[in-house]
């Protein structure tokens, strides 16, 4: 078994990653932690895709040298889904640091229970 794991060291890593951006996301009640958890299990998503994506011994799909053949080349759909995944993360992680910047300002806490604590005595009152 480890030696199979060795031989796709990639995937590998990337669910090692995913699982710790998940329990990050899981367990901590810190806002930013929360983020941070997401950004992990971001980036061990587009590992995987990219190690997917990747075959030993061919070019970027970029025709040079006069060479059409399409077995000379790695498929580029991968490589542009990382890269629109990567794009739409860090709009995302900016959307989410900005809402967390206004519940600090508005609750002075980044602790998700003391935040909905708050806002369940704005709402009472």
């Amino acid at each position: 078994m480890a030696g199979h794991l060795l031989l796709n060291i990639e995937e590998t890593v990337s669910v090692i990653l995913f699982g710790v951006g998940f329990t990050m996301l899981l367990l901590h009640r810190n806002l930013i932690k929360k983020i941070m958890g997401m950004n992990i299990m971001d980036t061990a998503v587009y590992l995987f895709l990219a190690a997917k994506g990747y075959i030993r011994g061919r070019m970027v799909p970029i025709v040079a040298d006069g060479i059409t053949n399409t077995e000379a080349y790695i498929n580029p759909v991968p490589s542009g889904l990382v890269l629109t995944g990567i794009v739409v993360s860090v709009s995302t992680t900016a959307l989410m640091l900005a809402l967390t910047i206004r519940l600090y300002e508005r609750y002075g806490s980044l602790d998700l229970d003391e935040i909905l604590m708050h806002a369940k005595q704005e709402e009472k009152t």
